[in-house]
C-alpha cells in the first residue's frame, strides 16, 4: 500500500480519519488473509475497507466497540 500525504475525507462528514488499526481478516470473496484498514474521524464515524483495494469504497466498520468509537 502507498502512502498518502493528505489523510482521506469521512464519506459521512468530510472531515479528515485517522488511522487507527490494522485488522487480519479473511475474504469471504477469495478466501484470502488480509488486513483492514480501520479510520475515525472526530466525529467519531468508523470505517475500513481492504488494504489491498485502496479504490474500493469504504465500508461502515462493523465492530465500533473494538476501536473506541
Amino acid at each position: 500500500m502507498e502512502a498518502t500525504s493528505t489523510a482521506p475525507g469521512c464519506p459521512s462528514c468530510g472531515r479528515s480519519m485517522t488511522g487507527t488499526a490494522m485488522v487480519l481478516a479473511r475474504r469471504e470473496e477469495d478466501g484470502r488473509r488480509v488486513c483492514r484498514g480501520v479510520w475515525q474521524c472526530s466525529d467519531r464515524h468508523l470505517w475500513w475497507r481492504w488494504s489491498d483495494r485502496p479504490d474500493e469504497p469504504w465500508e461502515v466498520c462493523p465492530h465500533p466497540e473494538r476501536f473506541g468509537a
